[in-house]
């Protein structure tokens, strides 16, 4: 069975997700040590609360240069949720300081007009509309609805990237996939059947 290691940089619901890997049969380690993330098969980066603050954790962790190593020369999957995603952007308006850089977007503020109907931050149930086929939405329908709950969202400079959007005042990017790369900003671990899914689907990426 793989190696499924979530990367615990202190600020991910990392119990949550650990808890619906094991539903579906799999038995994580929860980890914030580099020689657990170098044996690696499958990588889970969580993530809830500030994006300079969740950069500034990976650096004195001494996270990113082996996050990087599996990820482009090992070529292993990495699943980053909410949090998690934005961190793969280049740069964020949170904070204003630079990501991982390990896909071609930026992760934007919303620009809701109508703040009555639309309140920020996005939180509950909402739909994802697929843009692009992915293994990570297999089985997933458009009438599924997944839990969310942030303020920024992903802006990609290319659609390739884009798998899935979610109306919310507008729509936004709300899942990506690049190469060995995909991100959800919706959290699969709090979505209950339809995350599971997603879970599912990610671990068994062959």
């Amino acid at each position: 069975m793989d190696t499924i290691v979530i990367v615990n940089y202190g600020m991910g619901n990392l119990h949550s997700v650990y808890t619906q890997c094991k539903r579906i049969g799999y038995e994580p380690i929860i980890s914030s040590d580099p020689a657990d993330i170098k044996i690696a098969d499958k990588l889970i980066l969580p993530g809830v609360g500030q994006f300079a603050k969740g950069m500034e954790k990976l650096n004195q962790l001494n996270l990113i240069d082996v996050l990087s190593e599996k990820v482009f020369q090992q070529n292993i999957p990495i699943l980053g949720i909410c949090l998690g995603m934005q961190l793969l952007s280049k740069k964020s308006e949170e904070g204003n300081v630079s990501g991982l850089g390990w896909i071609d977007a930026e992760t934007n503020r919303f620009r809701i007009n109508n703040t009555h109907k639309y309140k920020i931050p996005h939180m509950g149930w909402n739909n994802v509309f697929t843009k692009n086929k992915s293994p990570i939405l297999h089985g997933i329908s458009e009438s599924d609805e997944f839990y969310f709950v942030h303020s920024y969202h992903l802006e990609c400079n290319t659609e390739d990237i884009i798998i899935g959007k979610t109306d919310y005042g507008y729509r936004f990017v709300s899942a990506i996939q690049e190469n060995n790369i995909y991100g959800t900003q919706f959290h699969p671990e709090k979505s209950h059947d339809s995350g599971l899914m997603i879970l599912k689907n990610f671990i068994e990426i062959l």
